[in-house]
């Protein structure tokens, strides 16, 4: 039996920071203010969690159907080999896994769909091994080097996003170019290839999400052409958002203080275990039906958004400023987020709570997925499932051991979840009462990697 638990989302209304050196430390209230805010409170009373989610695969450490290849074999490093990104294709799973540290055989693979509930499978390199020469030491740019995040569009085709950096956490080598490939999830084959301007880029740039949009046109002929989408993806290190515009096959950059990390916000607590870890922009998600874009950093409670008509629109002139609304705070700092276009309901992850919570911003309604102490420890991502009838899926690494060096090959680490929709959370809401507190905000202040 689980105790209840306390997820707090304090929902900010549209007074909107729009100065390039907005500071969330301006952001206060009077004391009238505070007493007229209400934050809610929603005790989850869940009676076993384990009927909550579905554990679609789980690992102690990943484990590849490697070539007959003794320098890879060699080379590999378990203990090295996390998971960052999830896709759900139709009939696969795509993971995309970071050279974090030295030893990742492959940064891009595969398991099938139709495995049984639970099972650990070994995974397949995406799309084939001859893209992943860099897990043996030989680096070729144009293969793949360093993959966070992949995302599938309505064609069929897999976005993938290559950082081009390796060993990031450790002594951060970039060895190639940022890169985003596309391929024809149905052939496996390239069919797109997307590098970016020099001048987009900075020294310290970490390319590590991106969200597709192919809603920015009302042209019906425009709009059934695959490559009439944009793409936004975040710069992690080097906070910003590049924003790419696949018809014209032209990029910009936008930035904004809001994108960079808070430097109090950026100690974690999971499950009493403590880490630092000071990121700036890497949470993406999309509501069509609003046209924005909502954005998070891993350093801070807070969940922001930009209109996408503004970032389509090409580059900003100078001395433009970004229109950045506040959304909303929440109950702690998170990574994956997501949203469910359907009633435009935020899906998130709060850290510390170790739980999926949904929360749609128009309503101000709240509710309570699925929550799990040990099952969702660090999700880093939250995924809205279009090819699974809108299912939420979450993928689980207690990344923070991962981190610290301090994982365990005799306890489950990395987990694929599904929640099942059913009625087996009860919520209570309650109202609390509390000062708001307005942490400071360095906009100079690089996130570390």
């Amino acid at each position: 039996m689980f105790n209840s638990r306390k997820f707090v989302i304090e929902h900010v209304p549209r007074p909107i920071a729009r100065v390039p050196g907005y500071r969330p430390a301006t952001l206060r209230y009077t004391d009238r203010d505070v007493m007229r805010r209400h934050i809610v409170v929603l005790l989850a009373y869940i009676a076993a969690a384990s009927a909550t989610l579905e554990v679609v695969n789980q690992w102690s450490f990943m484990q590849f159907d490697f070539p007959p290849d003794p320098v890879l074999l060699e080379k590999f490093q378990p203990e090295n080999t996390v998971p960052t990104g999830l896709e759900i294709g139709w009939d696969r799973l795509y993971l995309g896994i970071p050279r974090l540290r030295a030893g990742v055989p492959a940064t891009l693979a595969w398991i099938p769909r139709s495995l049984p509930p639970g099972v650990s499978p070994v995974l397949q390199a995406y799309p084939d091994w001859s893209w992943h020469t860099a897990g043996r030491g030989d680096i070729n740019c144009t293969g793949l080097i360093s993959v966070y995040r992949v995302r599938a569009d309505r064609c069929n085709r897999l976005w993938v996003l290559d950082a081009g950096v390796v060993t990031s956490i450790d002594d951060f080598r970039r060895v190639c170019p940022p890169k985003i490939l596309i391929f024809d999830m149905a052939t496996d084959r390239l069919v797109r290839s997307v590098y970016f301007p020099r001048e987009l880029l900075r020294p310290a740039s970490l390319l590590t999400n991106l969200v597709l949009d192919d809603t920015r046109t009302s042209n019906s002929r425009l709009s059934s052409s695959c490559d009439h989408l944009f793409a936004y993806i975040s710069d992690t290190v080097a906070p910003g958002i590049i924003v790419y515009d696949g018809r014209r096959d032209n990029a910009w950059r936008v930035t904004h203080a809001s994108m960079y990390p808070d430097p109090d916000l950026g100690e974690y607590d999971i499950g009493g275990e403590r880490f630092t870890l000071m990121d700036g922009i890497v949470g993406l998600a999309h509501s069509p039906a609003q046209g924005l874009l909502y954005y998070q950093p891993l350093a801070t409670d807070r969940l922001f958004s930009v209109s996408t008509a503004v970032l389509a629109s090409g580059p900003p002139a100078e001395g433009t400023d970004l229109p950045v609304n506040l959304v909303g705070r929440k109950s702690s700092q998170g990574l994956g987020v997501a949203v469910d276009p359907r009633d435009d309901t935020i899906i998130f992850s709060p850290i510390s709570e170790t739980a999926i919570a949904a929360w749609n911003p128009i309503t101000n309604s709240h509710k309570v997925l699925a929550q799990d102490a040990e099952k969702l420890q660090f999700c880093a991502e939250v995924r809205w499932a279009e090819r699974d009838n809108g299912a939420v899926w979450a993928l689980s690494t207690r990344f923070h051991k991962f981190f610290r060096r301090s994982a365990s090959k005799h306890e489950t680490n990395i987990r694929i979840l599904r929640v099942v929709d059913s009625g087996f959370v009860s919520l209570q809401p309650h109202v609390l009462k509390r000062a708001a507190r307005a942490p400071r905000f360095n906009a100079t202040l690089h996130a570390l990697h």
